[in-house]
């Protein structure tokens, strides 16, 4: 019956020294499942804008087009952090490829890993489709 009594605050001081590590964990998860849903948007509007731009050659239409895949993102997307090369597609066939990248700097809701992350989304198709 004693030795009960002795080991009765045990658990709780074993609850305060795990559960720090538990949240950091959970929050860890949480940080790197956005990071990743935020990547798969960015590479979206990437592949849309690029695929505009390769049939259209009109790159506002195609910084438009991304633009409107990644809406959901908060901070929006701005025509600076989306580049297209070359500016323009030949207009004689053959095989130049156009390529958007997208430059997104995620930032993070805890800031206990950082205030941001460097995101990038890159497309690329051959001019004319």
């Amino acid at each position: 019956m004693r030795r009960i009594r002795d080991e009765r605050g045990a658990s709780a001081v074993e609850f305060a020294l795990i559960l720090p590590i538990l949240l950091l964990l959970v929050l860890g998860i949480v940080e790197f499942g956005r990071g990743f849903q935020v990547s798969g948007t960015l590479s979206a509007a990437a592949r849309e804008g690029v695929r505009v731009m390769a049939l259209q050659n009109d790159p506002a239409a195609a910084r438009a087009a991304a633009r409107s895949v990644a809406s959901s993102l908060d901070p929006a997307l701005t025509n600076a952090q989306i580049t297209i090369t070359p500016s323009s597609c030949p207009t004689t066939p053959g095989t130049t490829t156009v390529r958007m990248t997208i430059t997104y700097d995620l930032p993070l809701m805890t800031g206990w890993f950082g205030t941001s992350v460097d995101l990038h989304g890159t497309g690329v198709m051959r001019c004319g489709g």
